[in-house]
């Protein structure tokens, strides 16, 4: 088995997912101001220091993704954040894109940067200590997108990212979000979604990536924010495993985003997820939906460090429940 298999699979332990850390400076930025915090470096690696030291974080998160900045800085007792990481039980990882940027020729579309400099900087990730990237591509529904070029676009921005990282002896996660925006239906989030996995495993496919050594991480099908019906947990649940089926068995696994969707929501439906028998493990890769209240609980107050680790193990031990289901599920 590959070095990037074992990573891979070591990620999607069983009861485990995976924390996301890595919003860019300006997004955690603008999150600490609108909690009170005023946003400078220290309090970005403070707030992400209190996430990642919350005891027991380990018994139910493999792994956790950071952006550039933090995997550079040192804890406040001196330990490079890789280090510090993997000495609490978990993996340290990179986010690598640098954004998605208007696409030539793509009309009020996106494609995914940072493939420039990538085969270098992700060496010096890997010497940093950094066992696995991540790479988010979006895609926005309405009308007349994602166009074709948009998809097959950044379908192949995330495979030639994918042999990048394998080469390098890093996982790839693997991030093609459909977003919630808008007002579409189910049905239309799952054909857009059942399209774009189909260009990115055609893509992949191309360049020789090895599916037992990633890690895909897909929005969960599911309607547009400003759709008059909200579906069932049970009908999310449904809509996203018959897309996945499209994936092989030799996938190493599927982590979900929250994509902005409320905590309690996005538990319901990944627990909704684990009554379907999959020949990989379905987990979590939350960001929002695990970190927004912890949070909301600390508020830079030094004495609320404690609540807002509370507040993060409760949302995480959900989600490990929930995923832990699947897994006594699958052997019974």
């Amino acid at each position: 088995m590959s070095t990037c298999a074992q990573t891979a699979q070591a990620m999607l332990a069983s009861g485990k997912g995976i924390l996301a850390a890595d919003e860019s400076i300006a997004t955690m930025s603008a999150r600490l101001e609108q909690a009170g915090v005023t946003a400078t470096a220290d309090s970005r690696r403070t707030y992400r220091e209190i996430l990642a030291t919350t005891p027991g974080l380990a018994d139910g998160v493999s792994g956790i993704i950071f952006c550039e900045e933090t995997l550079g800085q040192v804890t406040s007792d001196g330990r490079p954040f890789p280090q510090a990481v993997r000495d609490l039980g978990m993996l340290p990882g990179i986010k690598v894109d640098t954004g998605a940027k208007p696409g030539p020729g793509l009309p009020g579309e996106t494609v995914t940067e940072g493939l420039d400099g990538l085969a270098a900087r992700l060496a010096r990730y890997a010497e940093m200590g950094a066992a696995f990237a991540k790479w988010r591509a979006v895609f926005a529904i309405d009308a007349a997108t994602p166009s074709r070029g948009a998809i097959v676009s950044n379908a192949n921005a995330l495979a030639r990212y994918a042999a990048a990282c394998q080469q390098a002896g890093l996982v790839p996660i693997v991030e093609p979000e459909v977003l919630m925006t808008g007002s579409h239906s189910i049905e239309r989030c799952a054909e857009v979604t059942a399209s774009v996995h189909a260009a990115v495993r055609q893509q992949l496919n191309l360049l020789r990536v090895d599916l037992s050594g990633i890690v895909l991480k897909p929005n969960m099908v599911i309607e547009g924010e400003e759709h008059p019906v909200q579906a069932t947990p049970e009908q999310v649940a449904e809509a996203t495993i018959s897309v996945l089926r499209g994936w092989p068995a030799k996938l190493a696994g599927v982590a979900f985003l929250s994509g902005g969707q409320p905590p309690s929501r996005a538990t319901a439906n990944l627990a909704a997820m684990q009554a379907h028998r999959t020949p990989w493990p379905l987990t979590f890769s939350f960001g929002r939906a695990l970190v927004s209240p912890a949070l909301a609980a600390w508020g830079g107050v030094e004495t609320r460090v404690a609540a807002a680790q509370h507040a993060l193990s409760e949302h995480v031990a959900a989600n490990s429940a929930a995923v832990q289901l699947q897994a006594s599920l699958q052997s019974a």
